[in-house]
């Protein structure tokens, strides 16, 4: 129909969807059109646009995603190459050792701290006041870090070649990142469960054994060191005086602790071969080859932990445990370090005390322990004389469990009340805390405690502001103030002791001749002036306790005038007047030489060493003196320590180097008892 020139048009029902489709239609062929029109370069560009946009959503979606989705698409015939390499995805076992399940970092980064000067010969010579002890002159201002925190669940091993050593958890192949698959991990056994297992298993690592352990952590095995040898007259006759020590053990005292050189018999303690094991390292020092295999073959087929016997487990840890540790350490055999492993099991038990203070006895063969039998408390020295050795077990087994139960007595006595810093010399085990009234030392019962401060200080990578060298420093600020005197006359400076915690009594044993070796390795280490003044006054008193007498010959303990009264600024009391070849005073004279490079110090100890071959040398080796005061009578006590041949030869050996750096004490740190362990790595 025309009606004024319009068209009308009537649809159909349904027609609507027509006109959607013809409309549809029309947008289309539109579309084409316009793309016909554009440039063919603008095409392009449109094109390789998509594409890209395309591609990068694909590479969006992770490894994990893309296997999914391949999963849910129909029945998986193949598994791709990553997942079925076990380096990479290794099978999850059902009970696997805590350690074994530890995912491996990479290696803590090297400590760039600048050394210290070598040589303080000059500051030796100059004349400070030692000022107020707890002025802030004293306290080195350390840069404001993290407080020390406990050591972590895991030592962390170096990363294997290729990953064919050890399983280290997966790595993404697909993208190209090194970032670990997540994988399900078994749950982390506790403390408590890690104490445990290893008392249950003293024979294994780790849940595993000796040898499997040893095979999963060969990354961070070590090699042997290079000793070239005695290379002067001094350091062979040092030598020599360790063959005669060594020929009268061999000969009547082989596989027993100590000899009696005069009776020419043995003397047992703990059953242990002690003179054996603690001679170990002072023989691969020396270069004494042959010496050493002997010792070496002895230990490895003869020496048995599992005797029902009470040991002190102080004196087992510095002298057996530091012994087999330096040994390992210096001559890279693995033998060893299994040997100290499973020693380190069966001391373990000296840790289940209500407190984690421990036990100062324990059964290796029982695998129990108690407080010793004359006294419910344990020595404060000798329960905080055990964390080198035991930091040193985890870091060389990469088994955290030892590290951790020593470094709670750390934290433990930390938190103690203190006087100055200073401790009391008796702790009990069940209550944690130090007996009331004690008496106040730096000498027996007490000495080690400082020493281990500074020295963990320095093994663990000297840690600005750890709570360890802040208890050194406040300690050593105590000594200043409370315990050092000067006598009246001569003005020999002297470290006395506090009876009941608050009585003043001169007294100074020659245990705390340590002290100047240990203030002056400080001081190397950023310790304020007034501890290399206070080391060097304290160098010059314990020398003259040496000199003193007619032997040359330090008594056991020395007393100091405190009046005008007093006849003598230095006397020794006839009860006191044993000489045990004892090495504190020889350790410090090596120390003063090794970070001065003073000579003097070399002829000093030549002096002490003479006195010992004219007055302590018998048929059958060395022997211990029961009077030092007059040289007809001497009155020979017929016992060679094990420390002789452990320490005072091997620092006399030392001491007398042509090379002061023979041992690097940048890198190494002696424990108690003379057995060198290395130094590790700061953490971060």
């Amino acid at each position: 129909m025309q009606d004024g020139g319009h068209i009308t048009l009537t649809l159909s029902p349904g027609s609507g969807s027509t006109s959607g489709l013809v409309g549809d239609e029309r947008g289309r062929k539109s579309l084409r059109r316009a793309w016909n029109q554009l440039p063919r370069c603008q095409r392009n560009l449109i094109i390789l646009g998509i594409t890209a946009l395309c591609v990068t959503a694909v590479l969006c979606l992770s490894g994990d995603q893309l296997t999914t989705a391949s999963h849910q698409d129909g029945d998986l015939k193949t598994v791709p190459y990553h997942m079925q390499n076990p380096h990479h995805h290794p099978p999850m076992p059902v009970k696997d050792p805590p350690e074994a399940r530890t995912e491996a970092a990479l290696p803590a980064p090297e400590d760039k701290r600048q050394p210290h000067p070598e040589a303080l010969s000059d500051k030796l010579n100059e004349i400070v006041a030692y000022g107020d002890g707890n002025s802030a002159e004293n306290v080195v201002r350390l840069p404001d870090t993290v407080a020390a925190q406990g050591p972590p669940q895991a030592v962390a091993l170096p990363p294997p070649e290729n990953n064919k050593e050890l399983d280290i958890g997966g790595i993404d192949i697909l993208n190209n990142v090194e970032e670990p698959i997540d994988q399900q991990q078994p749950l982390q056994l506790s403390e408590r469960e890690l104490l445990d297992q290893a008392i249950k298993s003293p024979l294994k690592m780790g849940g595993v054994s000796f040898k499997e352990h040893l095979r999963k952590i060969q990354p961070l095995l070590v090699k042997g060191q290079h000793f070239h040898g005695a290379t002067n007259e001094r350091q062979s006759a040092v030598v020599a005086a360790f063959k005669h020590s060594w020929a009268g053990y061999k000969k009547y005292a082989w596989g027993h602790d100590n000899l009696k050189p005069i009776s020419q018999y043995s003397h047992e303690w703990f059953g242990l071969g002690l003179t054996i094991v603690d001679s170990l390292d002072t023989m691969y020092i020396m270069g004494l080859d042959d010496e050493f295999k002997e010792a070496r073959d002895w230990i490895d087929s003869s020496l048995r932990f599992d005797t029902k016997r009470d040991v002190n487990l102080f004196e087992v840890t510095i002298r057996v445990l530091g012994g087999l540790l330096s040994a390992y350490h210096l001559s890279g055999d693995t033998m060893f370090l299994a040997k100290a492993s499973e020693l380190g099991n069966r001391l373990l038990p000296a840790f289940l005390s209500p407190s984690s203070i421990p036990y100062s006895d324990v059964n290796l063969g029982d695998l129990s322990a108690h407080s010793p039998k004359w006294s419910p408390d344990s020595s404060t020295s000798e329960v905080t004389t055990i964390q080198l050795e035991f930091r040193d077990l985890s870091r060389s087994t990469n088994i955290s469990i030892y590290e951790q139960v020593a470094h709670k007595v750390n934290e433990k006595v930390h938190d103690l009340e203190k006087n100055h810093g200073l401790v009391p010399i008796f702790i009990n085990a069940n209550t944690g805390t130090f007996r009331n009234y004690a008496t106040i030392s730096l000498g027996a019962r007490g000495d080690s405690y400082y020493e281990y401060l500074l020295k963990q200080w320095i093994q663990t990578g000297r840690k600005d502001n750890d709570n360890l060298i802040l208890d050194y420093m406040q300690a050593i600020d105590g000594v200043l103030t409370e315990l050092m005197r000067r006598t009246p006359r001569e003005h020999w400076v002297y470290i006395g002791e506090l009876i009941n915690g608050k009585d003043f009594k001169p007294k100074m044993d020659h245990l705390t001749c340590y002290l100047p070796g240990t203030l002056l390795l400080g001081h190397q280490n950023g310790m304020p002036d007034s501890h290399l003044i206070l080391a060097r006054d304290l160098m010059d008193t314990c020398y003259q306790t040496y000199m003193m007498n007619p032997t040359h010959l330090a008594a056991e303990i020395s007393y100091f005038a405190l009046t005008d009264k007093d006849e003598q600024d230095i006397y020794v009391k006839p009860n006191d007047a044993h000489n045990l070849l004892r090495p504190e005073f020889v350790e410090s004279l090596y120390y003063f030489y090794a970070l001065t490079g003073n000579r003097t110090y070399q002829d000093m100890g030549w002096t002490i060493f003479q006195a010992f071959e004219t007055h302590a040398k018998v048929n059958a080796g060395y022997t211990s003196l029961g009077n030092v005061k007059n040289t007809q009578s001497t009155r020979l006590r017929d016992l060679m320590e094990s420390f002789w041949l452990s320490e005072t030869l091997k620092y006399f050996y030392l001491l007398f180097s042509d090379d002061r750096k023979e041992i690097d004490l940048e890198q190494w740190v002696f424990n108690s008892e003379g057995h060198p362990l290395p130094v590790y790595p700061l953490k971060t």
